[in-house]
């Protein structure tokens, strides 16, 4: 088997790449099989070696255990996201209990546990270097917060909650998939789509053809969606969208009600069993943040301090669009996007389809990677011999200026069928060291960008520039690790810190020094105008106020669904009603749920960490600050950051590193001054 199995045998593309040309659907179950029994072998020949445990035999062992597993589990469940398909989804659900299964064997192993125990209490006579020592803690941490030191009785009820909690996360995402895919709005009299730039008739009729139907056809993937909503002259369309995007996953085929009662249940319980309060309480022992009251007060402190501004923010847009025909009481949600757009026209002389003809993918993608180089001294060549999951990804070989090999990099743009919503970074490989042989890392970024139209290239909004730098700072924070264990490199950092390389990269889009140097209109070759990027700067923090309160929003919700300690016996929807009816600045239309299709934190791993947006953007504002100081392109600064932060991984405590690169506390009213919300509103 393993000499036909591409997962299993040993790769001939360059660096070791995974062999997506030869992977199919039928390798992934045989793989995992041998995978995990592979890894299990290894495990039981930590726990029963006879020799004195130490460091080496024991710590280190088993943090480099289960190498195959972790490769097949990294390409299967990257693919399930991004290029996923039914067969896919159900070799997913039959293998996570499986997966759940070993990851109880190991964490709720008696004798593996002892082994790591005796270690542990020799820690400060072993002579260990940091990265070794923080190994350490974290190997005795993660076994005791995930059961080790439970009862038998309970260690059993403990694997049974893990093993449910596994699916029920699964289940979620792949309803908010379904969800998203299942819908669609069909027009077919053109009239009714006035105000739509041609760049969004063209994706709609585009779309229309894809499905095989006549007219335009609009979707809740982002690219769709967006742009829909915001210049849709038909009031009626833009609610009907609006409501199918907000009760994803709140009735019908694809329920997700009870799967978040019965998640958040089964974290309770979890979290009781290992003797903390709540489920938060569990989460942030390990984050920055500490404590659910230090997260409490975080967010209500920027709330009640932005609140004013929010209010005064919406206040003008109601009084713009009244001024503009608008003859209802009050703006509601699907009416707000819309309005937006046209006080920003016109306050700003700016608008999405006034910016995007500067904004190709291929220009972006050069200034994007450009910016590594300047800051950095990084070089991306694209690699065609090395294969791709899909036809649209690109890969490149990444080195740094001495011509060393730091990693591959893959960047997936368009939106499918198959991916779900949104964008993030991920990873096939992570990067370590194994018997004195380093392994780079093979990173990926996954958007859902514009595709090229029949007579244009794939154009981007400003805020997809924003979204691409976002990612791409994920992306150079596992591009730059540097260290000798998997688990301590790259983004494997804090949840409340692990934002901070991604949000610091944001401030480019707004430097005009920086789009000067690549933002040209694809028609004509002409650079973007000096007035047009100075209005890009002007409106940066236009409605400030209003999206940090959504921002702080989510991060309320988050957080009150992770510190009950029982279950509310009110529905999804009333539970989410009274916690932000105190924050809402707009009105929430009768059966709209967050809860549903919050994937950040009922699959996506941001269970009790939505406020690491905001901690971390707290941080950035206070990092890049610096930047400005010394100059946005200063080698001096960046390499400090790539030394101090995006080298480090989770190798120290995150406050120690980023003291070590500001010289001091992050000062969080810096964030504040960067968004403009000082003084009173006016």
């Amino acid at each position: 088997m393993n000499d036909k199995n591409p997962l299993l045998e040993v790769s001939r593309c360059p660096y070791g790449a995974p062999q997506f040309d030869k992977i199919r659907n039928g390798h992934y179950m045989p793989a995992f099989r041998e995978a995990l029994k592979e890894a299990r072998a290894e495990v039981d020949a930590i726990a029963d070696d006879p020799s004195e445990p130490t460091f080496e035999n024991t710590i280190e062992r088993l943090e480099h255990s289960g190498r195959t597993l972790d490769r097949v589990s990294g390409i299967f469940f990257n693919l399930l996201e991004a290029e996923s398909d039914d067969e896919m989804q159900k070799i997913a659900e039959e293998v996570s209990p499986l997966l759940t299964e070993h990851s109880m064997y190991v964490s709720l192993n008696s004798r593996l546990f002892e082994r790591v125990r005796k270690v542990y209490e020799k820690k400060e006579s072993l002579g260990l270097d940091k990265e070794a020592a923080m190994l350490l803690e974290d190997t005795y941490k993660s076994f005791t917060r995930n059961g080790a030191a439970l009862s038998g009785e309970d260690k059993k009820t403990y694997g049974k909650y893990a093993e449910e909690l596994s699916l029920l996360s699964l289940r979620f995402g792949k309803n908010v998939l379904d969800a998203t895919n299942a819908y669609m709005l069909r027009i077919t009299d053109r009239s009714r789509l006035e105000g739509l730039p041609d760049y969004v008739l063209e994706t709609g009729a585009a779309a229309a053809k894809e499905k095989g139907v006549d007219g335009w056809v609009f979707t809740l993937e982002y690219p769709s969606y967006s742009p829909f909503m915001k210049y849709c002259r038909d009031r009626e369309l833009r609610r009907e969208m609006y409501m199918a995007y907000s009760t994803r996953g709140a009735s019908g085929k694809y329920d997700n009600r009870q799967t978040v009662k019965r998640i958040t249940g089964l974290r309770m319980k979890m979290a009781e069993l290992l003797g903390y309060g709540t489920y938060a309480d569990y989460a942030l022992e390990e984050r920055m943040a500490k404590t659910s009251a230090a997260v409490d007060s975080f967010l209500s402190g920027l709330l009640g301090r932005t609140l004013p501004f929010a209010r005064v923010e919406v206040d003008r847009l109601f009084s713009f669009a009244k001024e503009n025909g608008f003859t209802d009481s009050r703006l509601q949600p699907w009416d707000f996007p819309y309005w937006a757009e046209r006080y920003q026209e016109a306050e700003f002389s700016l608008n999405e389809e006034l910016l995007k003809p500067y904004f190709r993918l291929e220009n972006c993608i050069e200034a994007v990677l450009g910016l590594a180089g300047t800051l950095y001294g990084l070089r991306f060549e694209e690699r065609h011999d090395i294969p791709v999951y899909h036809k649209d990804v690109k890969v490149f070989d990444v080195t740094d200026e001495t011509g060393r090999h730091l990693a591959l990099f893959y960047a997936d743009f368009f939106p499918r069928p198959g991916k779900r919503g949104g964008a993030w970074m991920t990873e096939f490989r992570g990067q370590g060291v194994l018997n004195g042989v380093e392994e780079r890392p093979f990173i990926s970024i996954v958007t859902n960008f514009t595709k090229p139209g029949k007579d244009s290239p794939s154009l981007l909004t400003h805020s997809e520039l924003v979204t691409f730098l976002h990612e791409f700072g994920h992306a150079l924070h596992g591009i730059m690790a540097e260290g000798r264990y998997p688990s301590l490199t790259g983004t494997n950092v804090a949840r409340d810190f692990v934002e901070l390389p991604s949000q610091i990269m944001e401030n480019w889009a707004y430097e005009p020094e920086y789009l000067d140097s690549f933002a040209k209109d694809w028609r004509t070759g002409e650079p973007i105008p000096h007035d047009l990027v100075k209005k890009i700067v002007d409106a940066q923090n236009y409605l400030a106020g209003y999206y940090q309160v959504r921002q702080l929003q989510f991060g309320i919700l988050d957080m009150a669904w992770n510190t009950l300690k029982t279950l509310p016996e009110e529905d999804v929807e009333a539970f989410e009603r009274r916690v932000l009816e105190p924050s809402s600045v707009l009105p929430k239309a009768e059966g709209t749920i967050i809860s549903t299709s919050f994937n950040h934190i009922f699959s996506g791993g941001y269970a009790a960490g939505y406020y690491s947006y905001k901690w971390a953007e707290a941080l950035e504002a206070d990092a890049f600050s610096l930047f400005k100081e010394k100059g946005i392109f200063s080698r001096e600064v960046a390499g400090s950051f790539r030394e101090n932060i995006l080298s480090k991984g989770g190798s120290e405590d995150a406050a120690v590193l980023y003291r070590r690169f500001r010289g001091r506390d992050p000062e969080p009213e810096a964030l504040m001054r960067k968004l403009g919300l000082t003084g009173r509103p006016s």
